[in-house]
């Protein structure tokens, strides 16, 4: 017996889980604004060169050619031939272009860097930091850079906050990641210059990583087995939510500072009700602080309904369930530990791969919603959409098929798509764009199925290490993605090779990871190896607790604590079940 037996005489998935998973996931409608943010706050406006200070269009109202017209004069045409260039101007006003059929040959005339500066259109931006700071022509890539640097940030907080948390417990580090979100997120929009909004950015993405993985493990440790996929599946889609929330905000404000605003101030409601959650029983025992750990699941009965439980669960019960998990967690564990056995070394190596390549790949379509043509507040609402049928179709894979065949096939699927839009042609962007759709969905079940499978694959005394650990390479992915769109440049059709390629080989390294539909949560190091690689358990010795009529072996003392507990699961009726 162990942990999850004893939750689900707690009353299983009842009313304290529900509460619980719903308050824990309400956060997720925002995760996607940070990670998304940079596509609406870095959007790039229609630009040209400002006109030489002498030549402004109030003083040269008195042409009778409308604007558009004028500006040709002044800026010359890209080499598309349909629209003004960005980064250049003529030296001198060319007055003679403003004639009808003019003929004249505008490759010899000599052209200047914008002097004086850009300037913005705005219909579709009032201001991002794009237009605020000149990110434009040489300085482009700064843009980018702001997302490369946040995901820096968040790459950071997945090294950082994993080990805190296996240290100091889920429940603290929860609490303070959205503290620091929402104090850091709100000052990056009074940021006077670039590189202040960088350093914000990096911190803010620091606290994005503390509240996603301890989010998903206080989720995960406090949910019976049989709950979980459903649970998980579902949580999900708050931040496929989040995602059109996102465009519903940019699209209203239209500011970046405002924007910002908006997306961080909401952590402060989630510090404030924060403070109700319960720590990890599974991890205050497992730090022996068997005490608290009993206070919370008394606490759960008694929301849960089962009063009659606060007696029935003593410590020696509890003990009695944890004894094996309590004896393995006496040693400390480190990043190394993930590796040094054969099975973690497996489940390691082969979680790496498809976080990364899941990563890569959903950011490389995500972050670039400007390439397709059409509105980016309809673009995003449209890949927020998306991962509506696809995350259902995951839900089904991962209830029926198992967590294993669900994994590769979304990486499959994904590169298949990816591929196959090589081959359609560019004019035809509406089959372009479908398929761009249709490869995000898959990516975005792969990632929704990733996070379920890592938080059952890695024991109690390390989850969060793990998850901190395969979680980086997301960060590396999301960090390279971007990079990988220069390749265009050489060959238009690298990037989709590159991002296909990667699924693939992910893909078939999720091939080789353990299931885990319907198995009980690892607790310990010794778990993962006694399950996945068919190392024997060693014999367990009967220990003695002391009760209250006196001294008794664990097996004998637990008997009929263990039949009125039995009893009474008989009954129960969880909130799962309501479903």
């Amino acid at each position: 017996m162990g942990f999850a037996d004893l939750l689900d005489e707690v009353g299983g998935f009842g009313r304290y889980q529900w509460i619980h998973v719903t308050l824990i996931s309400l956060p997720g409608l925002l995760m996607a604004s940070q990670n998304l943010l940079n596509n609406f706050v870095s959007g790039i406006p229609a630009h040209h060169c400002r006109l030489p200070a002498n030549h402004s269009l109030y003083n040269l109202s008195l042409y009778q050619v409308d604007e558009k017209q004028l500006l040709k004069a002044f800026i010359p045409l890209d080499s598309s031939g349909n629209r003004l260039h960005r980064c250049r101007r003529y030296v001198e006003p060319q007055w003679q272009l403003l004639a009808a059929n003019s003929s004249a040959n505008v490759s010899q005339l000599q052209t200047e860097d914008c002097a004086d500066g850009w300037t913005f259109d705005r219909s579709e931006f009032l201001a991002t930091t794009v237009s605020e700071w000149d990110l434009v022509c040489s300085l482009r890539p700064l843009k980018q850079m702001i997302q490369t640097i946040y995901m820096g940030g968040v790459l950071t907080g997945a090294i950082i906050y994993g080990g805190l948390s296996d240290r100091f417990g889920r429940r603290s580090v929860l609490i303070w990641s959205y503290l620091q979100l929402g104090v850091l997120g709100c000052s990056s929009a009074l940021s006077p210059s670039y590189s202040t909004y960088c350093i914000f950015r990096f911190l803010s993405g620091m606290a994005v990583s503390g509240v996603i993985l301890n989010g998903v493990s206080l989720k995960v440790e406090w949910i019976p087995t049989k709950a979980r996929t459903l649970v998980g599946t579902l949580t999900s889609f708050f931040f496929t939510f989040g995602q059109m929330i996102l465009a519903g905000l940019a699209y209203w404000l239209r500011d970046w500072r405002k924007l910002q605003v908006v997306v961080c101030a909401p952590q402060f409601l989630f510090f404030a009700y924060s403070w109700w959650y319960s720590e990890s029983a599974r991890w205050l025992v497992l730090n022996r602080r068997s005490e608290d750990a009993l206070k919370s699941l008394h606490r759960v009965a008694r929301i849960n309904g089962k009063p009659e439980m606060i007696d029935k669960l003593t410590l020696e019960v509890l003990h009695s369930h944890m004894n094996k998990e309590m004896e393995s967690s006496r040693s400390s564990f480190t990043a190394y530990d993930l590796l040094r056995t054969r099975g973690m070394r497996r489940i390691s190596i082969c979680l790496i791969a498809v976080w990364f390549s899941t990563s890569f790949a959903y950011y490389g379509l995500a972050m670039d919603l400007q390439k397709f043509g059409v509105s980016i507040y309809l673009m995003q609402i449209i890949f927020g959409a998306v991962d509506f049928p696809a995350k259902l179709f995951a839900l089904g894979m991962l209830s029926y098929l198992g967590r294993r065949v669900s994994q590769a096939t979304c990486l499959f699927l994904s590169a298949l798509i990816i591929f196959a839009n090589i081959f359609v042609p560019t004019d035809m962007q509406t089959i372009r764009t479908t398929l761009a759709c249709l490869g995000k969905g898959f990516t975005s079940a792969s990632f929704t199925t990733v996070y379920l499978y890592t938080g059952e694959l890695y024991p109690t005394v390390i989850r969060q290490t793990g998850m901190g650990f395969v979680s980086t390479m997301a960060r590396v992915g999301s960090m390279a993605a971007p990079a990988v769109l220069i390749l265009d440049e050489v060959l238009p059709a690298l990037p989709s090779i590159v991002y296909g390629g990667a699924a693939v080989l992910a893909g078939c390294f999720a091939c080789f990871l353990p299931e885990t539909l319907n198995v009980p949560l690892p607790d310990t190091i010794e778990d993962v190896e006694e399950k996945w690689s068919g190392i024997s358990p060693a014999p367990r010795q009967k220990e003695e607790v002391t009760l209250q009529g006196g001294v008794v072996s664990s097996d004998d003392a637990m008997s009929k604590e263990v039949m009125a507990l039995k009893e009474l699961k008989e009954t129960e009726g969880t909130g799962l079940n309501a479903l």
